[in-house]
């Protein structure tokens, strides 16, 4: 539709269409109504304290500095191994929802948006830039209320480069998870998957641990 003026055309504005005779669309999401303070009171305090620590004595402490970052995150409430690495860049929104097991690490860059409890297990590694988003909003209601699920990484698995986990995603023992991968859905046991959204390639092979070979003195 065009609006006249002499011998110059110009297009419609959407206003002019409404006052044509259509009808607005209908908006299912109000976000007037959603909850301006979704957690409980005390954590707001909390995440403050958090935040300052993260971004000063936790994000600048030295590479090997693991114990510093190790005693900080408990501190906040994180129950984390004597074993584990978490690298000074590495972003845990909230420490006292998160668990991590023997000699696992996380890489740089690594961010666990964890509104709801992370665990991860012993043994295993989160890439570089890797994205465990856990947390999402209830898309079924029109103020979206605030969803926090439980994501559970087991033990021996490989999270590769950027790659993202969704919301209350479990990655059973063993697996891998491919570089920019997206996992939306549980991940079984041993297998590897990737892509967008991501699938099983494979089973991932695992060949049995040798014994190391000993000469006749060691043996003795």
């Amino acid at each position: 539709m065009t609006v006249t003026s002499g011998q110059q055309e110009t297009p419609a504005k959407p206003a002019d269409a409404e006052r044509a005779g259509r009808a607005p669309k209908r908006v299912f999401l109000q976000l007037n109504t959603t909850a301006s303070f979704p957690y409980p009171a005390s954590w707001y305090l909390r995440r403050l304290a958090w935040e300052i620590v993260r971004r000063t004595v936790f994000r600048f402490s030295l590479t090997k500095f693991n114990g510093w970052r190790r005693f900080w995150l408990r501190v906040f409430g994180a129950t984390v191994a004597d074993t584990s690495v978490i690298r000074p860049s590495a972003l845990i929104r909230h420490p006292w929802l998160f668990t991590m097991g023997e000699w696992t690490c996380i890489a740089e860059e690594v961010e666990i948006y964890n509104l709801g409890p992370v665990t991860i297990g012993d043994h295993t590694v989160i890439s570089q830039y890797a994205y465990l988003c856990n947390g999402t909003h209830d898309y079924t209601k029109p103020n979206l209320p605030l969803v926090r699920p439980e994501c559970r990484i087991g033990s021996g698995v490989w999270v590769c480069a950027d790659a993202f986990i969704g919301p209350g995603v479990t990655i059973g023992d063993n697996s891998i998870v491919g570089a920019r991968a997206v996992v939306m859905k549980d991940v079984p046991e041993a297998v590897i998957v990737s892509g967008n959204p991501a699938k099983v390639v494979r089973a991932r092979p695992m060949g049995e641990e040798k014994e190391p070979q000993m000469n006749a003195d060691e043996r003795r």
